[in-house]
């Protein structure tokens, strides 16, 4: 049975696939008269684009896989890069049988599929392609037991990646020109779906090294059309240093790009970890690579929420929220508190003393990493699994699992990133990416805006005066002051996404370094709904919740609209490097697997939750004694 239907089929002249990614550093001398013209009218369009001087919040999609990724393929996936970027407009596909789409378009969108095995997948699946007839793809396209396509999978993927076994890509690496033409094909498809004002497309891959099992994967991101003959893979790069040397090259090419590390829980500790590949204590040159080509982490996907863990974050009330707990049983993976964002992101401004940079000052973005070719497919209420043959109905979302990963009613449907942008291009796009000015939302479409400086005006009651007075005399969220010698003011503001739930609280968290290098946070609830009071406790009593379990409904009365509030941190030491980050808190609604019983006459999952309070996180504001050492 096809689990997935296209809506175009992928036929493609394999003489013509070297012209369709213009503009890639292979193909620049072959760039035609037509592509010339519908260059010159795209630069027209980015030019004529609306453009808010005060930014615009623009959502998408930073982590997806289509058919061109090996385990996506697996799944039934049979999506193409163009047919993800039609759904991302909000043009309906045919998803594990059933018509499928989104309420709403998103404004940009990039399709990150695998690097590694992306050119088996093209040879695979044209027939025109050398290397179709191969005995191991033969095997692949005979399979049709979801079980015994992942122990395929598991013996020529899997194994192989964490070491288990000897490697096995040989025996159906067809060449490095089916990997060119299948990185031309999503190139194409960046092209032709780029709409300035309107949709913005970024050209995108996914590095996917995972050594011991531990995941260390990279999404890596394009400003423009200069583009390298084709994306890296682990095969050729097994560890982070030598990506970055690899990127050097194509800065060096003239590209511009940057990279995402991603799922920093199942990281095994690497992550924000002290020492690099090599064993040896990280340097000063590591910590200024880090930093110049790794702007951003996600904070959240499909499996899990990377920002805190109950386990480790007992005090904080929201930390039980995806905790993802199952991952635990798969590939010998271990929680560890340093495994995530809020330990990392802290950690990291002990080596501004120390070093005088700061590896992981990352900014803050969200992704699906769905296997189903969907981009931003995060409604609660309309979730139909992320990885095919998987998790494609109500029983193995409820019994299943996602193979190596997590059980079914683990997952989520995954996260958006929010950009403040002037207008909707992808240099604008991509700018306010590499600024930092991002924010993450759980799925709803929630804005939310940071502002913090000394000289900030408190407790503003317009958000568009004190938006001004942010960008004139303070910095927005992702950017540092340096050498503040007063107690920072910090201004956020939030408003709810039209169609979801009602806001509850907004808090900001702080995090520091004190100076014997020890790391400290602290949490703050800065503004709330409903009229409720901080108890002696020092806490704020909960929203309540409308939610009706047996009809999967809730009701707006209670939460507001909108949030504003001022936060003075009369705590604050000018001599240690400090952070603040925003965390919006929805009122709580039904999770998905409320609405899949509610739908399906089941009985509610036992200790699983029925219940979420969706959520939005800011990039952060850092305050640091002196200026970092830049490269």
């Amino acid at each position: 049975m096809k689990l997935f239907e296209t809506s175009k089929k992928l036929t493609i002249s394999l003489s013509l696939i070297a012209t369709l990614a213009l503009g890639t550093h292979a193909s620049e001398t072959n760039a035609n008269v037509s592509y010339a013209a519908k260059a010159d009218r795209i630069k027209q369009m980015e030019k004529d684009a609306p453009s808010n001087p005060l930014k615009n919040a623009y959502f998408g999609e930073t982590h997806l896989h289509t058919s061109f990724s090996l385990d996506a393929y697996i799944g039934g996936n049979r999506m193409s890069p163009s047919d993800a970027y039609r759904f991302a407009k909000g043009e309906t596909v045919n998803i594990n049988g059933k018509e499928h789409n989104m309420a709403r378009p998103l404004d940009f969108c990039a399709v990150t599929d695998h690097s590694e095995y992306t050119g088996e997948m093209f040879t695979a699946m044209n027939p025109q392609a050398k290397g179709y007839d191969q005995d191991v793809l033969k095997e692949l396209r005979s399979l049709t037991d979801y079980k015994e396509q992942i122990k395929w999978f598991i013996k020529y993927v899997v194994s192989v990646n964490r070491g288990d076994a000897k490697p096995a890509h040989t025996d159906f690496f067809t060449g490095y020109e089916s990997t060119n033409n299948a990185w031309s094909i999503n190139s194409a498809a960046v092209n032709e779906h780029y709409e300035p004002g309107v949709f913005t497309t970024i050209p995108a891959f996914e590095w996917s090294a995972a050594p011991k099992g531990g995941n260390l994967h990279r999404n890596v991101f394009f400003r423009d059309m200069v583009l390298p003959e084709r994306p890296v893979g682990y095969a050729e790069i097994n560890r982070e240093e030598k990506l970055w040397e690899w990127m050097e090259v194509q800065e060096k090419r003239g590209s511009k790009l940057f990279a995402v590390p991603h799922n920093s829980n199942a990281s095994k500790g690497m992550m924000f970890n002290e020492n690099d590949s090599s064993g040896k204590a990280i340097s000063l040159e590591y910590v200024q690579k880090r930093n110049h080509f790794e702007r951003l982490i996600e904070m959240m996907q499909i499996k899990g929420n990377s920002e805190v863990h109950r386990k480790f974050w007992v005090a904080d009330e929201f930390s039980d929220f995806e905790n993802a707990d199952s991952m635990a049983k798969f590939s010998k993976r271990t929680f560890e508190k340093g495994n995530f964002v809020r330990a990392g992101v802290i950690k990291g401004m002990k080596y501004v003393d120390t070093l005088g940079a700061n590896p992981y000052k990352y900014g803050f973005i969200g992704g699906t990493d769905s296997h189903n070719g969907t981009p931003s497919d995060v409604d609660e209420s309309k979730y139909i699994g992320s990885h095919g043959a998987a998790d494609g109905t109500v029983k193995m979302r409820r019994e299943g699992s996602i193979p190596e990963w997590l059980g079914g009613t683990d997952a989520n449907p995954g996260s958006l990133t929010g950009v403040w942008a002037e207008k909707n291009t992808r240099g604008a796009i991509w700018d306010a990416m590499y600024n930092k000015e991002t924010y993450v939302t759980s799925g709803p479409r929630i804005q939310v805006r940071l502002f913090a400086g000394v000289n900030l005006k408190q407790n503003p009651t317009d958000v568009v005066e004190m938006v001004k007075d942010g960008y004139a005399n303070g910095v927005p969220m992702g950017g540092t002051i340096v050498g503040a010698k007063k107690s920072p003011v910090i201004n956020v503001w939030a408003i709810k996404d039209m169609d979801e739930a009602n806001l509850d609280r907004i808090q900001i968290i702080k995090g520091w370094v004190d100076s014997k290098g020890e790391q400290h946070e602290k949490i703050i609830n800065v503004a709330w709904s409903d009229k409720r009071k901080v108890g002696a406790d020092g806490k704020l009593p909960p929203v309540g919740n409308t939610v009706d379990l047996k009809t999967a409904k809730f009701t707006n009365t209670i939460g507001a609209a909108t949030l504003m509030g001022t936060f003075v941190d009369t705590e604050f030491d000018a001599k240690l490097p400090t952070l603040y980050y925003a965390r919006v808190i929805d009122i709580p609604t039904p999770r998905w697997t409320t609405y899949d019983a509610v739908r399906n006459n089941l009985p509610l999952l036992e200790n699983v939750a029925s219940t979420i309070q969706e959520r939005a996180w800011s990039s952060p504001i850092w305050f640091v004694p002196t200026q970092e050492k830049e490269i």
